[in-house]
């Protein structure tokens, strides 16, 4: 019996050691699923003075990224999807706040004209490509075919199914163009979606933002969601794969969505010449009309 009790003692002390181990390894768990957001928690917010100051450093590297861009001769597309209220658009607006708009373009194309829907269905994005020396923009693309267009029925199972053969050939020869591709899919859950259309509701700066097409996605959003799985199942080509931007916490996903440009488009730092202000030459005879002969703007404030 004392042989016994002996031989169990290491056992128990293994493990309780075992036990003891594992409790530490789920709560390093737990506290890592936290700071990520899953088991339905959230993040706390990110400190505005953080995000603003990472921010700005993040739009300062992609003012280099443009100059050489520009020196490179480089072509750069980025695009940019998903649903409605996801943030592409202030994504967008902050890529571009510090960037050249005459090398920078944002593509917005609206509902094709009786003409364009005659056309070769990636023929009106085609004229939008760039030359060497520009980014242009994507806000939606010729992804609309398999999303809103195919969910809503505004176009036939024989173009859906064309598109999906067509793209992914389409989009390699844009890459073998030499041109710099980036697709980004900017995802949001149902809850937050619904929070931010009542927000646009409630704010008449962002009203214009809730069209009559976003009302109706609302109750088709389980037919979204399969045909965005088809999208990127078809189209996920190695020349130019989707990248999912977790898009609920806005600051932290331009953020993420930024840094991430920077790291696909190799780039150094390229500082522009220097430019020295030489004084003014003297005005010499000339005499400022009167302001009486001008009209100005009333001074309100």
């Amino acid at each position: 019996m004392a042989d016994d009790s002996r031989s169990e003692a290491p056992s128990q002390n293994v493990d309780a050691a075992a036990a003891k181990l594992r409790k530490k390894e789920l709560k390093r768990e737990k506290k890592r699923a936290r700071e990520h957001g899953s088991e339905g928690n959230k993040r706390a917010p990110m400190p505005k003075r953080d995000y603003e100051k990472e921010l700005q450093r993040l739009q300062t590297e992609l003012v280099k990224l443009q100059y050489w861009v520009k020196h490179k001769g480089l072509k750069v597309v980025l695009i940019f999807e998903g649903r409605d209220a996801a943030g592409k658009g202030g994504m967008i607006k902050r890529i571009t706040e510090g960037l050249n708009p005459r090398g920078c373009r944002v593509v917005a194309l609206g509902t094709p004209s009786d003409r364009e829907k005659t056309q070769w269905y990636f023929q009106r994005y085609v004229e939008h490509l760039p030359s060497a020396g520009e980014i242009v923009i994507f806000d939606r693309s010729w992804y609309n075919r398999a999303g809103v267009e195919h969910v809503m029925g505004f176009c036939t199972d024989a173009e859906y199914t064309e598109f999906m053969r067509a793209c992914p050939e389409f989009e390699g020869m844009l890459v073998r163009s030499g041109i710099i591709l980036l697709k980004y899919w900017f995802s949001v859950s149902d809850e937050e979606q619904e929070k931010r259309f009542r927000a646009r509701l409630q704010d008449p700066m962002k009203r214009w933002k809730l069209s009559p097409m976003d009302v109706q996605s609302r109750d088709k959003w389980v037919e979204y969601s399969k045909a965005k799985d088809q999208m990127l199942l078809h189209t996920n080509i190695p020349e130019a794969p989707w990248f999912t931007v977790e898009a609920d916490d806005k600051e932290r996903a331009r953020l993420n969505c930024m840094r991430h440009i920077l790291v696909k488009v190799p780039y150094e730092d390229l500082p522009p010449e220097t430019v020295e202000l030489t004084p003014r030459k003297p005005a010499g005879n000339y005499v400022r009309p009167p302001r009486t002969e001008q009209f100005y703007v009333p001074q309100y404030y």
